[in-house]
């Protein structure tokens, strides 16, 4: 098998296809109806799906070497075997070479059952047209696409989206022959019924080569190898990618409803599914009609195509995470990038720091910060810290523990000292979940600085010590009525204990735990009576608050 490997990696020179098995190719194709073989070779389907749709297409998909040309040579020699009979002593022109690029088809260039899919004919972005004479030579490309952009792969899922048009034209052909040779087909022991998909025949025939190619085996992965062919050449492209060395990459930005689509492309939704729907009546009608009008009815059909399909490479990696908590010693960063009107609020952002310094390492097209709440841009996070997760899309690199621990390093001593991060791992998919289940439950902790209108006694510190879990009733903040929604909330305020401030009866420390979601600040000064109780209806008087830290998030995860 690894010899086997290094002959396919050097370009197809493995060896050679012998005698007996182009005998046992001719054989399959002499036990199926020679006039059936006849007509579907007349209206323009090629080999490979002549085979698949007499159920012995594994004849070729066993065979990555075997040139597009030897199948139809061999298919001309059962359509007029006194004309040009197949010499297999030849065993060598069974082969596909770097040097054999270019061949003497006897079918049209495109098939009209596969759309020349299954002969590994297609156009490029540039619309020129593209030809390679075995699954070999087309899953080389495809490899070196891979591998140009991806160093790390320990596994890979293929993908191929194909349109609504092969699957049409793949039924209308089935419909027609189960129809008109069901008697001969039965008496020679051949059927229609195991015809497979042009989909899952062409991941036959690539699957193999390219897992001896790439060095790693074929399954359920988080990188995956799509191939979408198209009708149109605009469909192969996106606003928001760019070609780098023959695959599709992502150019990093802010359009969150360009990142969600780009993210539904990755997570492998088929465009050709949703095309099903609208193609199913003229399927259902193609009985009567070809009734009706015969051959003329499935010629028309086929007719509905002309040129081989656009196709586009795709390698990815499905997001990567990596989490922890962030602790922010600034009162002037804001959580993520701040921008009002072309300026720039605060020194800079948790997002861009944390993202700017891992997406490099991971090599990746882009990123995404998530955290579990958020703290105003003068509030600091300290303690234990605040969860958060950094989704890195496409990474090149999956990260070690090593370079794990490198990128906690590089963060925690850079010279500004605005933020810093602890518990850094890679995480699975299922790390947004657990942050999100614990973030509706999250208990939070505070440290504010306080100041009141009179000096503060003894039974001021026992009377708000005292309350516990306590119910406060709170409307949308006068600060955020522009961006949120005015609503009332009840939040509960677990414990609150004050801490005095030497030197000054009017300013103390306020360490309170309360419930995730709970404005702070409002709690404090009542926000004009829109929170209430407050602190400055508690106490009686006027309560302002001057600074605000959060001491601890708790949250199970990280």
């Amino acid at each position: 098998m690894a010899c086997e490997a290094e002959n396919i990696r050097a370009g197809g020179k493995a060896a050679p296809t012998s005698a007996g098995e182009l005998k046992l190719l001719a054989d399959a194709l002499h036990s199926l109806p020679a006039d059936a073989v006849k007509e579907l070779f007349s209206i323009g389907v090629c080999g490979g799906c002549i085979f698949r749709l007499f159920g012995i297409y594994e004849h070729i998909s066993s065979r990555p070497l075997l040139r597009t040309s030897t199948v139809n040579a061999l298919l001309r020699e059962v359509i007029e075997p006194e004309k040009d009979e197949y010499d297999t002593s030849r065993k060598n022109e069974g082969l596909c070479s770097p040097q054999s690029s270019h061949e003497h088809d006897l079918v049209p260039r495109v098939c009209k059952m596969c759309i020349g899919i299954l002969n590994f004919v297609y156009q490029d972005e540039k619309g020129i047209l593209v030809k390679k004479d075995c699954a070999n030579a087309f899953a080389t490309v495809i490899a070196e696409a891979v591998m140009r952009e991806h160093k790390q792969i320990d596994s890979f899922s293929l993908e191929v989206s194909l349109p609504s048009l092969v699957m049409e034209n793949e039924q209308a052909v089935w419909l027609y022959m189960s129809k008109k040779y069901a008697s001969q087909l039965e008496s020679a022991g051949n059927s229609v019924s195991h015809c497979i998909s042009t989909k899952d025949a062409l991941k036959l025939s690539i699957l193999d080569p390219l897992e001896k190619l790439l060095g790693v085996k074929s399954k359920i992965s988080s990188f995956r190898i799509r191939l979408t062919y198209s009708s149109s050449e605009e469909s192969t492209r996106r606003p928001d990618t760019k070609v780098i060395n023959g695959c599709k990459r992502r150019k990093t930005g802010d359009n969150d409803a360009t990142n969600e689509s780009y993210a539904s492309e990755l997570a492998g939704t088929d465009r050709s599914t949703n095309q099903k729907g609208e193609h199913q009546e003229s399927l259902k009608t193609f009985p009567d009609k070809m009734e009706v009008h015969g051959i003329d009815h499935l010629i028309y059909q086929l007719e509905k195509v002309n040129r081989a399909y656009y196709l586009m490479f795709l390698c990815y990696r499905c997001p990567i995470y990596i989490g922890g908590r962030y602790l922010k010693y600034s009162r002037n960063v804001s959580q993520t990038r701040w921008i009002i009107d072309d300026e720039r609020m605060g020194e800079a952002s948790v997002e861009e720091i944390i993202g700017g310094n891992i997406l490099p390492l991971c090599q990746g097209d882009s990123y995404k910060f998530h955290a579990a709440g958020r703290e105003d841009i003068d509030v600091r996070m300290l303690g234990t810290g605040r969860p958060f997760l950094v989704e890195i899309q496409n990474a090149r690199q999956v990260p070690s523990v090593e370079l794990i621990n490198q990128i906690q390093m590089k963060i925690n001593n850079l010279e500004n000292k605005f933020v810093g991060v602890k518990n850094l791992k890679v995480l699975g998919s299922n790390g947004w979940d657990l942050m999100r289940e614990g973030e509706a439950e999250k208990e939070k902790q505070y440290a504010a600085l306080v100041w009141i209108s009179r000096p503060l006694n003894n039974d001021d510190l026992q009377s708000i010590s005292l309350l516990k879990d306590m119910q406060i009733l709170q409307k949308t903040p006068i600060r955020v009525l522009h961006r949120r929604s005015p609503l009332e909330r009840e939040k509960i305020i677990h414990w609150m204990e004050v801490e005095r401030i030497a030197g000054s009866s009017q300013y103390f420390l306020l360490h309170l735990c309360t419930q995730a979601g709970t404005y702070i600040k409002e709690f404090v000064h009542g926000d004009l009576g829109r929170t209430h109780p407050s602190i400055g209806s508690i106490l009686g008087c006027r309560a302002e608050i001057l600074q605000l830290d959060v001491t601890d998030v708790k949250m199970d995860c990280f």
